[in-house]
């Protein structure tokens, strides 16, 4: 992000500021906060728990009491729905939103329809968790690890213009763990010690394997440092 500042001697200057350090975690501030309270335009809501990253709202989670006997996954997708029309003064900056319902959990974008709801099936990106596992937990555990998010932040989400409409995309599990291993197979076998193999990334189809290039669009505060 350019900022423009004035120096003690009372000259301006202009320098980039980095949102996050993606290098040493520890210099981020991960804070998650239960029931945060949001009013505009006399709507107030409170969504259920909301992340921020050094001050940025960045996932919006909303979760059903399973005990509940209207509580579904999709009620807790209309919810968001609503809050996107309501507060959509907390969205300029979202990244993902999560949805439960006790059982399930799924995550996608501010832009995704139902279907684009998926779930994330890994902790370690080396074994899909075992199935008695709620799935909110290995959501937490996987995506939301903060590793894991700043990464899906800086590589792993595109704009893909269709027709009229932007849509925001949010790699899934296979293909951000597939992705990293690919890349660092690559390194390791193009190293002067390397044996020149890559491998191969097996994906069935429908599964996400490309984007078309001319149709995507990445944000400028994901531009890497020169």
């Amino acid at each position: 992000m350019d900022v423009e500042y004035r120096r003690k001697d009372g000259s301006v200057a202009n320098d980039k500021v980095w949102l996050f350090d993606f290098k040493n975690l520890r210099n981020n501030e991960f804070l998650a906060v239960n029931q945060f309270t949001i009013i505009e335009n006399n709507n107030n809501r409170r969504p259920d728990i909301l992340l921020f990253i050094n001050g940025l709202p960045l996932v919006v989670i909303e979760l059903k009491n399973p005990a509940g006997e209207n509580a579904t996954l999709w009620t807790a997708f209309n919810q968001l729905e609503t809050y996107k029309n309501q507060i959509p003064m907390l969205f300029p900056y979202n990244e993902i939103m999560v949805i439960s319902d006790g059982i399930e959990a799924r995550s996608g974008t501010i832009t995704s329809n139902k279907e684009r709801f998926m779930p994330w099936k890994t902790i370690e990106g080396k074994e899909i968790a075992p199935s008695a596992m709620p799935q909110l937990e290995v959501l937490f555990q996987g995506m939301l690890d903060k590793k894991i998010l700043l990464d899906l932040i800086r590589h792993f989400m595109v704009f893909e213009q269709e027709r009229q409409d932007i849509h925001k995309k949010l790699a899934a599990y296979h293909q951000y763990h597939a992705v990293n291993k690919a890349i660092e197979t690559t390194l390791r076998a193009s190293s002067p010690q390397g044996d020149k193999r890559c491998g191969v990334v097996w994906h069935t189809q429908g599964s996400g394997k490309s984007l078309r290039n001319d149709r995507l669009h990445e944000p400028s505060y994901l531009h890497r440092p020169s």
